[in-house]
């Protein structure tokens, strides 16, 4: 008795979308792991974050404007209320940080991967790695102070102590949203960006200069070599956090830069007032950041050279196709 062979079965049904890519990807190429790519993602993406930005704002703008009347505070030129030098800048901090949230929720969705891998190739915040660039960032930043302590300043600057007690509480306020406030810029311009923009084109140069240049531009237009000094920092954070696999070394460094900007401003009366950024740095302080910038990079690099951070994406197997049963006579 021979056994009837099985009836032919039917050729699976053609997927809808391709299978993830079996290859590790590098940071900016995130986009291509997961086998969900369209070309609307990214666009989609970027839309829903700033309507979301923009309603957050206006809610706290209003949350702002209702706390500072019910403690009678007055009111400001632009229409705000004023709470102060302190609570001024505590308002602009948070009203940065709030971006956080929403670049993880577009990497949810409409991007559809986890929402860790915008922060890594590994899906998570290395905070091992995150120590060893805080690190490496102390040489160039105490580089940038004493150069900056002996450049000549604005003559209509204020240089009165502003106090022990005055300047401890600026210091606790900036420890706690200073991070927050850098770590939010880098998820949207190293991070969102970055990866939108990879997603189509493979060069990191491509993916890293559009970035470079919002970041750039967003600080407003002050003097020409502010925003060459923007444009080189935004392209070294750029560029270390493609070579190193992640954030961690672009947050350490505008972490640790904008602690001693903040810092010395909350030291004199009348420092956290100003409304001056890094776009408008004189000529001498905006090359003098741009050598620690470098100095940064090249400290970085040697740091991953003898501790290998994860540089690519761990690879994935592609799903087995499903088993269909036979039928037999």
């Amino acid at each position: 008795m021979t056994n009837t062979p099985p009836y032919p079965t039917a050729p699976p049904p053609f997927p809808t979308a391709p299978p993830p890519d079996p290859t590790g990807h590098p940071y900016h190429r995130l986009d291509r792991t997961t086998g969900r790519l369209r070309w609307w993602r990214p666009l989609v993406g970027t839309v829903l974050m700033s309507l979301a930005y923009v309603v957050l704002l206006l809610l706290l703008l209003a949350v702002t404007w209702g706390l500072g009347t019910a403690l009678g505070a007055p009111e400001l030129p632009d229409g705000g209320v004023d709470l102060g030098p302190l609570g001024n800048t505590a308002m602009d901090l948070v009203s940065l940080a709030i971006a956080l949230p929403l670049v993880l929720l577009a990497t949810l969705w409409p991007a559809r991967r986890a929402a860790g891998t915008v922060t890594s190739v590994t899906g998570r915040l290395r905070i091992g790695w995150l120590g060893w660039c805080l690190l490496a960032g102390l040489p160039p930043i105490l580089l940038l102070t004493v150069t900056a302590f002996f450049l000549p300043g604005d003559s209509g600057e204020s240089d009165t102590w502003v106090g022990w007690s005055s300047f401890l509480a600026a210091l606790a306020v900036l420890a706690v949203l200073v991070p927050l406030q850098a770590a939010a810029e880098e998820y949207v311009f190293r991070g969102w960006l970055t990866q939108a923009v990879g997603a189509f084109v493979r060069s990191p140069w491509f993916a890293v200069l559009p970035q470079a240049v919002l970041f750039a531009a967003a600080h407003g237009w002050g003097t020409r070599w502010g925003f060459l000094g923007l444009l080189v920092n935004g392209l070294v954070a750029g560029l270390l956090t493609i070579r190193t696999g992640g954030l961690e070394a672009a947050i350490a460094l505008h972490v640790l830069n904008n602690l001693l900007a903040f810092g010395v401003s909350a030291a004199v009366v009348d420092g956290l007032t100003s409304d001056e950024t890094a776009a408008d740095a004189p000529w001498p302080l905006a090359l003098t950041a741009v050598v620690t910038d470098l100095l940064y990079a090249a400290l970085v690099l040697w740091l991953a050279r003898r501790h290998e951070p994860q540089r690519l994406s761990a690879p994935r197997t592609p799903p087995a196709p499903a088993a269909h049963p036979a039928r037999t006579a």
